[in-house]
């Protein structure tokens, strides 16, 4: 089994809070495992009786009976009466369908339409239910619908969120166990997504291939109602070769007019990466003025949520290892529970001529949680004196007490060089220092 001890904790910190505990997350992050597997192994062994747990796949074609949120809220209850406690898990809880309040039909069950105001949908049955002083309510759904990141504003404040991602590099570690080193590299290339874990190289290729062909993009169209997808298609190319690229919707405009010789207008661009980002498959980390302390312009960079799906996005032909590091430590940050943003500031400097010129300067990244704060800046090797140069330069210009940081792609332990500044090996950052 793999673990997921991070996501059990919080299941288990939560149980009972009276809410219902939503599940969100990228499909086949292992949500659905994550509960009907890990965390119900957890209630069995602490004593809760198995008759007690009610697991209802509505994907199941023997289930779509319970596809209509009535006849769902009138099943559960019944099959949780009379019981002390029932913890009850509803998975792909999307398929719910919506129906027209049946008091303005003459008790009919009739499919709302898009324009319908008076409805009863999963929404309503999730709350209803989890208003049962006897059951303990955990969702999840795997599509657009369900996987959009508003949808805890749908349940306003009456819900428990739990954002479940692809395995982090710690657990994926923990399960895959050997040499620290060779594994960051079977992660660098492949990531993290459970099922892909468990295949060969050529079928962890045509795995998360696929995903994105026949479940990402499929669901992205569907729920956003576009009538094609070349042009989202091809901005997840230019977001994917531009990993950890500072990027705005012009400069993608610009670029996607130099690739396709066709324009895409700017709103177009913040209308799909927003779709991209509703559906987690990236994350974007915003400037922050280290010297100003605020954050600043449009300028953003967009990592995704799991290497490997990045790397199948581009055919597994364009392995930039210095993208991938960069992009494995974002996210390993978010899993730790940092705010990671990225560093810059401005400095006034002498050019050759002798001339005061202004020069931005960028740090990869600020994270902090709690009073930690560290800057971090991410290579492959410093070894090579200008390589060196280039990354500590920012650290040098910075006059204050934060901890700065050069992960670099070698198995070096833990150090200081002769400024004070903390070089570390990537695995040793990874699974030990954060």
């Amino acid at each position: 089994m793999i673990k997921r001890d991070k996501y059990l904790k919080q299941l288990i910190a939560t149980r009972g809070n009276g809410f219902p505990k939503v599940i969100t997350g990228i499909r086949r992050c292992g949500k659905s495992y994550l509960l009907n597997e890990i965390y119900k192994e957890y209630l069995i062994n602490e004593g809760v009786p198995e008759e007690n747990i009610l697991i209802l796949e509505l994907d199941d074609d023997r289930n779509i009976e319970y596809r209509d949120p009535i006849v769902l809220g009138n099943y559960v209850r019944e099959r949780c009466v009379n019981k002390s406690k029932c913890y009850v898990f509803i998975d792909e809880i999307q398929k719910v369908y919506t129906l027209v309040n049946p008091n303005l039909t003459d008790g009919k069950h009739v499919v709302a339409k898009k324009d319908d105001n008076e409805v009863i949908s999963f929404v309503d049955v999730v709350l209803g239910l989890s208003r049962e002083k006897n059951i303990d309510l955990y969702v999840t759904g795997s599509n657009s619908k369900m996987l959009s990141e508003d949808i805890i504003t749908e349940f306003r404040d009456k819900a428990t969120n739990i954002a479940l991602g692809p395995l982090s590099f710690e657990e994926f570690y923990g399960y895959k166990g050997g040499a620290a080193i060779e594994a960051i590299y079977e992660y660098m290339q492949y990531g993290g997504m459970p099922l892909a874990v468990l295949k060969s190289d050529e079928d962890k290729k045509n795995y998360l291939k696929g995903l994105f062909e026949t479940t990402y993009f499929r669901d992205i169209i569907e729920h956003n109602k576009l009538k094609k997808s070349d042009s989202l298609d091809e901005l997840c190319n230019i977001i994917s070769t531009s990993t950890g690229e500072l990027m705005n919707a012009q400069k993608l405009s610009d670029t996607y007019r130099s690739v396709k010789k066709e324009k895409i207008d700017k709103q177009t661009i913040e209308r799909y990466i927003g779709f991209f980002k509703d559906a987690f498959m990236i994350r974007e980390a915003r400037r922050y003025d280290l010297k100003g302390r605020t954050e600043i312009g449009a300028l953003r960079k967009y990592y995704f949520i799991d290497t490997g799906l990045r790397n199948a996005r581009l055919n597994f032909v364009f392995p930039d290892e210095g993208q991938m590091l960069e992009n494995i430590v974002y996210n390993e940050l978010i899993y730790k529970g940092y705010t990671v943003s990225v560093g810059c500031f401005e400095s006034v400097e002498k050019d050759k001529n002798g001339k005061s010129i202004r020069k931005t300067n960028e740090v990869d990244f600020l994270a902090t949680k709690g009073i930690k704060r560290y800057y971090i800046q991410v290579c492959l090797d410093i070894s090579n004196p200008e390589t060196r140069a280039r990354e500590i330069r920012p650290y040098l210009l910075l006059h204050d007490e934060i901890t700065k940081i050069v992960v670099i792609n070698k198995p070096v332990k833990e150090s200081l060089d002769e400024n004070g500044f903390t070089i570390i090996g990537i695995t040793d950052f990874l699974l030990k220092y954060i």
